[in-house]
């Protein structure tokens, strides 16, 4: 198995962590990384987490702030000069004023809210107030697909990836692409021109994966997607080659060779950085993740969101806190997995919700655990868009989920008003979604789903609305309150409570 960083990388990262350490000797931070694969809802969820914090918004069941010992939530400069800071004032703007919602993840950014308390304990208050920095890490959940890669050679790569290519599901979107492929040899003279189409037809097929009708998140190479300031470069300028896995190795000078040495820059550029500035110095991770999505689009896409997640995990690096493993190989000691979007379901199905995402991730939990991290899982919604009511038919009383729908949404052929609320039955979750995984595991024995199963979720094409971000509601005061959520102060208690005691 490859290692994931070089020593010298290790090192660097080991001076990191030293650096961090010194700095927690005056007022201690705790790095949370938020992340989560395409649509999950990342940046509202980070936007809505520093709303209410500073805004002493309804949070119950976060005990710090419902207890009183919350004092207040500021801003900081944040401690990474070279890292874009996130733009909580636009998002923000975009979700009060304008009520849409903000631009999705592209790059890494970072954002330091620095929260003043009083402790729970006599004695540690008799010390004075605490305060902790908390630094917020967003990155784009497509950039964990990444990581697995660095315990891969390319003839790995490549047979994955065109064993995923060749999949039922992907093979019609695959053609042009393996087309391409067919018209090149491995072993003829490196071209430019045959890497750059070759790299382009993959990217196509990539991004075909990833539309709202297949809801893939197999993807990576994760930056071929959202490829920045590194488009065109030699670096994103490959693709998987058909080749066997144990073939002698490319001759110098070949296309392989060249797709190859492409393939070890990526990881080298791309992947090894993120991995060893970012990623390897998180203290507490959430794991945001749009099941509904990956339900809505059928089963092929929620077996594809399993091995995605599982293929994430593996990449975590769990286990207990402690002083010394803080500075030599720091751990992620909190796990929250969160099922975004609650409000698109009734409160009954939210259980429901949370078992299949928790069945999702089971392994990769097993594995946390035993590695001695905590690992939670719940179904939420940062910002509550929708709210609940009843209609009565045929003598029936129905739940329904009430919102208004953003412009140009469809609904039984007609265009729906982006200023009128509007009242749909959401459709149920499964009762028992064993019976999802049962569909499941039928991919890996047979490759194909069975179709006679009855208890999978079918939703109407109603389930398929977007609804704008609420009126922020006015309390009785008349102060306007912060942004209304579900289960938003769950969570942070989770992430951070214990370190406000």
């Amino acid at each position: 198995m490859l290692r994931p960083l070089k020593i010298a990388d290790e090192a660097r990262l080991a001076l990191a962590n030293l650096t961090d350490a010194a700095s927690d000797l005056t007022v201690p931070s705790l790095r949370l990384g938020v992340t989560g694969l395409a649509r999950a809802g990342k940046t509202v969820f980070l936007s809505a987490l520093v709303h209410n914090l500073m805004h002493g918004g309804r949070l119950p069941l976060f005990q710090a702030a419902a207890s009183g010992r919350l004092s207040r939530a500021t801003l900081q400069p944040q401690p990474d000069d070279a890292v874009p800071r996130f733009d909580y004032e636009a998002h923000i703007a975009a979700l009060v004023n304008d009520r849409i919602w903000p631009q999705s993840t592209s790059q890494t950014s970072e954002l330091r809210l620095t929260l003043e308390y009083e402790s729970a304990s006599y004695l540690s208050r008799k010390l004075g107030p605490g305060k902790l920095h908390l630094d917020l890490i967003d990155y784009p959940g497509e950039w964990l697909l990444d990581l697995p890669l660095l315990r891969q050679t390319y003839a790995e790569f490549s047979s994955k990836a065109l064993r995923l290519a060749r999949a039922d599901n992907r093979a019609a979107i695959a053609a042009p692409f393996f087309a391409a492929l067919a018209e090149v040899d491995p072993e003829s003279p490196e071209s430019d021109t045959q890497a750059q189409r070759l790299a382009a037809s993959f990217t196509e097929y990539l991004s075909a994966c990833r539309s709202e009708t297949m809801a893939l998140s197999m993807l990576p190479p994760g930056r071929f997607l959202m490829p920045g300031e590194l488009a065109g470069s030699p670096a994103l300028t490959f693709a998987p080659m058909d080749f066997p896995t144990d073939a002698a190795p490319a001759r110098t000078g070949t296309l392989r060779a060249m797709m190859e040495r492409r393939f070890e820059a990526y990881k080298t550029h791309v992947v090894r950085p993120f991995f060893r500035d970012h990623f390897a110095r998180l203290d507490r991770q959430i794991v945001l993740v749009d099941v509904l999505h990956a339900l809505n689009a059928g089963p092929h896409a929620l077996a594809d969101l399993q091995e995605a997640l599982n293929e994430v995990l593996v990449s975590f690096r769990p286990g207990r806190k402690s002083w010394l493993s803080s500075i030599l190989s720091r751990k992620i000691d909190r796990i929250l997995f969160a099922a975004t979007k609650a409000d698109h379901l009734h409160r009954d199905d939210h259980d429901r919700l949370q078992a299949i995402l928790r069945k999702l991730v089971a392994r990769g939990m097993d594995h946390a655990e035993y590695k001695g991290a905590q690992v939670d899982v719940l179904a939420l919604a940062a910002v509550r868009a929708t709210r609940e009511g009843t209609v009565t038919e045929a003598g029936q009383e129905l739940p329904l989920i009430l919102g208004t729908p953003m412009p140009g949404q469809i609904m039984n052929g007609e265009q729906l008003s982006e200023n009128k609320e509007i009242g749909l039955f959401p459709g149920d979750l499964p009762k028992n979604p064993d019976s999802l995984f049962e569909t499941l595991e039928s991919v890996s024995q047979a490759g194909k789903f069975a179709t006679n199963s009855s208890d999978l979720y079918t939703p109407d094409d109603h389930s398929y609305l977007r609804f704008r971000p609420p009126r922020l509601e006015k309390g009785k005061d008349g102060l306007t309150l912060s942004l209304p959520h579900i289960r938003l102060d769950r969570a942070i208690e989770f992430l951070i409570g214990d370190r406000l005691t």
